[in-house]
Protein backbone atom coordinates (compact mmCIF):
# COMPACT_ATOMS: atom_id res chain seq x y z
CA UNK A 1 0.00 0.00 0.00
CA UNK A 2 2.73 2.41 0.80
CA UNK A 3 4.66 2.00 -2.38
CA UNK A 4 1.18 2.53 -4.63
CA UNK A 5 1.04 6.09 -2.46
CA UNK A 6 4.40 6.90 -3.60
CA UNK A 7 3.53 5.66 -6.81
CA UNK A 8 0.52 8.22 -6.77
CA UNK A 9 2.17 11.19 -5.10
CA UNK A 10 5.52 11.18 -7.38
CA UNK A 11 3.01 11.23 -10.37
CA UNK A 12 1.18 13.98 -9.10
CA UNK A 13 3.74 16.73 -10.48
CA UNK A 14 1.07 18.31 -12.79
CA UNK A 15 -0.85 18.93 -9.44
CA UNK A 16 2.22 20.56 -7.55
CA UNK A 17 3.09 22.67 -10.82
CA UNK A 18 -1.12 23.39 -11.18
CA UNK A 19 -1.09 24.46 -7.38
CA UNK A 20 2.37 26.38 -7.53
CA UNK A 21 1.39 28.47 -11.07
CA UNK A 22 -2.21 29.63 -9.09
CA UNK A 23 -0.02 30.79 -6.12
CA UNK A 24 2.73 32.47 -7.42
CA UNK A 25 2.49 33.06 -11.08
CA UNK A 26 3.51 31.18 -14.62
CA UNK A 27 6.31 33.49 -15.05
CA UNK A 28 8.54 32.72 -11.76
CA UNK A 29 8.54 28.56 -12.15
CA UNK A 30 10.98 27.16 -14.33
CA UNK A 31 11.77 23.74 -15.11
CA UNK A 32 10.69 20.43 -12.88
CA UNK A 33 13.58 19.13 -10.55
CA UNK A 34 12.27 16.18 -9.48
CA UNK A 35 10.59 15.13 -5.96
CA UNK A 36 11.54 13.33 -3.23
CA UNK A 37 9.36 11.89 -0.23
CA UNK A 38 9.14 13.44 2.98
CA UNK A 39 7.60 10.80 5.47
CA UNK A 40 3.99 8.51 5.45
CA UNK A 41 1.68 9.28 2.78
CA UNK A 42 3.92 12.83 1.86
CA UNK A 43 5.90 14.17 -1.17
CA UNK A 44 7.59 17.31 -1.97
CA UNK A 45 7.81 18.25 -5.72
CA UNK A 46 10.65 20.96 -6.53
CA UNK A 47 10.79 23.54 -9.38
CA UNK A 48 13.21 25.83 -10.45
CA UNK A 49 12.69 29.36 -9.45
CA UNK A 50 13.22 32.00 -12.59
CA UNK A 51 12.50 35.01 -10.48
CA UNK A 52 16.00 37.17 -10.76
CA UNK A 53 15.89 38.11 -6.98
CA UNK A 54 16.21 34.41 -6.34
CA UNK A 55 19.05 33.05 -8.89
CA UNK A 56 19.72 29.33 -7.56
CA UNK A 57 16.38 29.41 -5.37
CA UNK A 58 13.79 26.38 -6.04
CA UNK A 59 10.08 26.07 -5.48
CA UNK A 60 8.72 23.29 -2.95
CA UNK A 61 5.46 21.79 -3.17
CA UNK A 62 5.03 19.15 -0.55
CA UNK A 63 1.47 17.12 -1.51
CA UNK A 64 -0.60 14.69 1.08
CA UNK A 65 -2.58 11.73 0.15
CA UNK A 66 -4.89 9.65 2.82
CA UNK A 67 -5.57 6.79 1.00
CA UNK A 68 -5.53 5.35 -2.75
CA UNK A 69 -8.98 6.32 -2.58
CA UNK A 70 -8.83 10.04 -1.57
CA UNK A 71 -7.34 13.00 -3.94
CA UNK A 72 -3.62 14.27 -3.55
CA UNK A 73 -3.68 17.68 -1.58
CA UNK A 74 -1.12 20.43 -1.16
CA UNK A 75 0.16 20.84 2.52
CA UNK A 76 2.68 23.71 1.81
CA UNK A 77 4.55 26.16 -0.89
CA UNK A 78 8.01 27.03 -0.03
CA UNK A 79 11.00 29.10 -1.92
CA UNK A 80 14.34 26.86 -0.40
CA UNK A 81 18.00 27.59 -1.15
CA UNK A 82 19.75 25.42 -3.92
CA UNK A 83 22.81 25.15 -5.46
CA UNK A 84 24.75 28.28 -5.90
CA UNK A 85 21.80 30.32 -3.81
CA UNK A 86 22.52 33.40 -2.07
CA UNK A 87 22.22 32.92 1.68
CA UNK A 88 22.14 35.26 4.54
CA UNK A 89 24.85 34.28 7.40
CA UNK A 90 24.23 31.57 9.80
CA UNK A 91 21.88 33.61 12.56
CA UNK A 92 24.01 34.13 15.94
CA UNK A 93 22.31 35.23 19.10
CA UNK A 94 22.53 38.89 20.15
CA UNK A 95 24.03 38.16 23.47
CA UNK A 96 27.13 36.58 21.34
CA UNK A 97 27.27 39.11 18.64
CA UNK A 98 27.87 41.81 21.62
CA UNK A 99 31.56 42.74 21.34
CA UNK A 100 33.74 44.47 24.35
CA UNK A 101 33.17 48.27 24.52
CA UNK A 102 29.62 48.13 22.92
CA UNK A 103 27.68 49.16 26.09
CA UNK A 104 26.73 53.35 25.24
CA UNK A 105 25.02 55.58 26.87
CA UNK A 106 21.69 54.23 28.18
CA UNK A 107 22.75 50.79 26.67
CA UNK A 108 21.69 47.78 29.11
CA UNK A 109 23.20 44.48 29.03
CA UNK A 110 21.72 41.83 31.73
CA UNK A 111 24.34 39.18 32.70
CA UNK A 112 22.99 35.65 32.25
CA UNK A 113 22.81 34.06 36.09
CA UNK A 114 24.60 31.23 34.87
CA UNK A 115 27.78 33.55 33.70
CA UNK A 116 30.99 31.67 34.41
CA UNK A 117 32.63 34.54 35.24
CA UNK A 118 31.16 34.93 38.59
CA UNK A 119 29.89 33.50 41.77
CA UNK A 120 27.94 33.71 44.51
CA UNK A 121 29.51 36.67 46.90
CA UNK A 122 29.49 34.19 49.92
CA UNK A 123 29.92 30.87 48.28
CA UNK A 124 33.43 31.60 46.63
CA UNK A 125 35.19 29.60 49.77
CA UNK A 126 33.91 25.92 47.95
CA UNK A 127 36.90 26.75 45.96
CA UNK A 128 39.39 26.84 48.88
CA UNK A 129 38.63 23.25 49.34
CA UNK A 130 39.35 22.22 46.16
CA UNK A 131 42.08 24.29 46.02
CA UNK A 132 41.18 26.22 43.25
CA UNK A 133 41.49 29.56 44.68
CA UNK A 134 44.16 31.11 46.86
CA UNK A 135 42.94 33.26 50.47
CA UNK A 136 44.00 36.28 48.71
CA UNK A 137 41.85 35.79 45.62
CA UNK A 138 38.61 35.20 48.02
CA UNK A 139 36.16 37.56 48.53
CA UNK A 140 33.10 37.52 50.42
CA UNK A 141 31.64 40.25 47.98
CA UNK A 142 30.37 42.69 50.94
CA UNK A 143 26.89 43.34 50.15
CA UNK A 144 26.93 42.06 46.41
CA UNK A 145 25.26 39.04 45.26
CA UNK A 146 28.28 37.87 43.00
CA UNK A 147 31.92 38.38 42.92
CA UNK A 148 34.50 37.57 39.88
CA UNK A 149 35.22 33.93 39.86
CA UNK A 150 38.39 32.30 39.42
CA UNK A 151 37.73 31.94 35.59
CA UNK A 152 36.34 35.50 35.31
CA UNK A 153 39.79 36.74 36.99
CA UNK A 154 41.67 34.74 34.80
CA UNK A 155 40.18 35.94 31.83
CA UNK A 156 40.33 39.60 33.12
CA UNK A 157 43.94 39.84 33.56
CA UNK A 158 44.72 38.19 30.41
CA UNK A 159 42.56 40.65 28.56
CA UNK A 160 44.23 43.46 30.11
CA UNK A 161 47.75 42.20 30.10
CA UNK A 162 47.19 41.58 26.36
CA UNK A 163 45.71 45.04 25.86
CA UNK A 164 47.03 48.36 24.73
CA UNK A 165 47.97 48.89 28.48
CA UNK A 166 49.83 45.87 28.78
CA UNK A 167 54.17 45.24 28.69
CA UNK A 168 53.41 44.91 24.82
CA UNK A 169 52.17 47.72 23.87
CA UNK A 170 54.13 50.16 21.33
CA UNK A 171 54.10 52.89 24.07
CA UNK A 172 55.28 50.70 26.42
CA UNK A 173 58.29 48.73 24.32
CA UNK A 174 59.41 52.95 23.79
CA UNK A 175 60.62 53.50 27.19
CA UNK A 176 62.40 51.52 29.77
CA UNK A 177 60.91 52.93 32.98
CA UNK A 178 57.78 50.74 34.04
CA UNK A 179 54.40 51.70 36.20
CA UNK A 180 55.48 49.83 39.08
CA UNK A 181 58.26 52.65 39.70
CA UNK A 182 55.97 55.52 39.28
CA UNK A 183 54.65 57.62 41.44
CA UNK A 184 51.85 58.28 39.40
CA UNK A 185 51.13 54.06 39.69
CA UNK A 186 47.88 53.24 42.56
CA UNK A 187 47.52 49.62 42.86
CA UNK A 188 44.54 48.11 43.26
CA UNK A 189 42.71 46.09 46.03
CA UNK A 190 42.46 42.12 45.76
CA UNK A 191 44.27 39.23 43.82
CA UNK A 192 44.31 41.66 40.29
CA UNK A 193 46.02 44.30 42.14
CA UNK A 194 49.27 41.95 41.93
CA UNK A 195 49.64 42.86 38.61
CA UNK A 196 47.93 46.06 37.46
CA UNK A 197 46.93 48.80 39.37
CA UNK A 198 45.54 52.59 37.57
CA UNK A 199 47.51 55.47 36.10
CA UNK A 200 46.93 59.00 37.84
CA UNK A 201 48.93 61.30 35.49
CA UNK A 202 46.43 63.68 33.80
CA UNK A 203 49.10 64.16 30.96
CA UNK A 204 49.02 60.19 30.34
CA UNK A 205 47.35 58.70 27.57
CA UNK A 206 45.90 55.90 30.01
CA UNK A 207 44.94 58.58 32.95
CA UNK A 208 42.50 56.68 35.18
CA UNK A 209 42.34 53.41 33.32
CA UNK A 210 43.95 50.20 34.67
CA UNK A 211 47.95 49.70 33.69
CA UNK A 212 49.91 46.51 33.87
CA UNK A 213 53.10 46.81 36.13
CA UNK A 214 55.63 46.46 33.65
CA UNK A 215 53.41 48.79 31.36
CA UNK A 216 55.21 52.01 30.53
CA UNK A 217 54.94 55.63 28.93
CA UNK A 218 56.77 58.39 28.70
CA UNK A 219 54.80 60.36 31.61
CA UNK A 220 57.24 58.38 34.52
CA UNK A 221 57.74 59.98 37.58
CA UNK A 222 61.12 59.67 38.09
CA UNK A 223 62.63 60.46 34.08
CA UNK A 224 65.11 62.79 34.10
CA UNK A 225 65.95 65.03 31.31
CA UNK A 226 69.18 67.21 30.77
CA UNK A 227 67.91 70.66 29.97
CA UNK A 228 70.12 72.73 28.18
CA UNK A 229 70.30 76.55 27.06
CA UNK A 230 69.92 77.74 23.66
CA UNK A 231 72.75 80.62 23.24
CA UNK A 232 71.15 83.25 21.13
CA UNK A 233 72.71 86.15 18.85
CA UNK A 234 72.74 89.67 19.15
CA UNK A 235 71.07 92.27 17.93
CA UNK A 236 70.15 92.59 14.24
CA UNK A 237 69.71 95.76 12.54
CA UNK A 238 68.32 95.62 8.91
CA UNK A 239 70.23 97.87 7.28
CA UNK A 240 68.49 97.17 3.75
CA UNK A 241 65.54 99.14 5.01
CA UNK A 242 67.35 102.09 5.80
CA UNK A 243 65.72 105.52 4.49
CA UNK A 244 69.32 106.80 2.54
CA UNK A 245 67.31 109.74 0.83
CA UNK A 246 69.33 113.28 0.33
CA UNK A 247 67.56 116.31 1.53
CA UNK A 248 68.14 119.94 0.11
CA UNK A 249 69.26 122.78 2.17
CA UNK A 250 65.28 124.29 2.87
CA UNK A 251 64.37 120.85 4.30
CA UNK A 252 67.48 120.74 5.96
CA UNK A 253 66.20 123.73 7.48
CA UNK A 254 62.78 123.24 8.67
CA UNK A 255 64.22 120.15 10.37
CA UNK A 256 66.36 122.14 12.45
CA UNK A 257 63.94 124.67 13.27
CA UNK A 258 61.55 121.69 14.23
CA UNK A 259 63.68 120.52 16.87
CA UNK A 260 64.43 123.99 18.09
CA UNK A 261 60.82 124.28 18.95
CA UNK A 262 60.45 121.10 20.61
CA UNK A 263 63.61 122.28 22.91
CA UNK A 264 62.07 125.24 23.90
CA UNK A 265 59.03 124.16 24.36
CA UNK A 266 60.23 121.63 27.25
CA UNK A 267 62.00 124.74 28.76
CA UNK A 268 59.02 127.15 28.90
CA UNK A 269 60.75 129.32 26.42
CA UNK A 270 59.12 131.37 23.47
CA UNK A 271 60.73 131.88 20.50
CA UNK A 272 59.25 134.56 18.42
CA UNK A 273 60.91 135.18 15.47
CA UNK A 274 64.00 132.89 14.49
CA UNK A 275 66.16 134.01 11.36
CA UNK A 276 68.66 131.28 11.09
CA UNK A 277 70.32 133.11 8.09
CA UNK A 278 71.58 136.37 10.71
CA UNK A 279 74.67 135.77 12.04
CA UNK A 280 75.86 139.15 11.54
CA UNK A 281 75.13 141.62 14.82
CA UNK A 282 74.66 145.71 13.70
CA UNK A 283 76.71 147.83 16.40
CA UNK A 284 74.99 150.84 16.28
CA UNK A 285 71.75 148.90 17.74
CA UNK A 286 74.30 148.18 20.50
CA UNK A 287 74.98 151.91 20.87
CA UNK A 288 71.62 153.09 20.91
CA UNK A 289 70.77 150.81 23.66
CA UNK A 290 73.89 151.95 25.67
CA UNK A 291 72.51 155.54 25.73
CA UNK A 292 68.91 154.50 26.55
CA UNK A 293 70.38 152.97 29.61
Amino acid sequence: MANALETKLSNAKDVARKFLVEEITEQRVGEYLGFFVEGENVATHKFKCVDKAYVGWNWAVTLAIVDSASEVTVSEILLLPGEGAILASSWIPWEQRVEPGDIGVGDVLPTAPDDTRLVPGYTGVDDLFEEKLTPEGWEVGLGRFRVLSVLGKDQTAIRWYDGDRGPRAPIAEAVTDKCVTCGFYVAISGSLGRSFGVCTNKFAADDGKVVSIDHGCGGHSEIVVDLHSIPTGGMVFDDDNLDTAELIDEEVAEVEVAEIDEDDDDDDTEVEDLDLSADVIDESELEESDENN
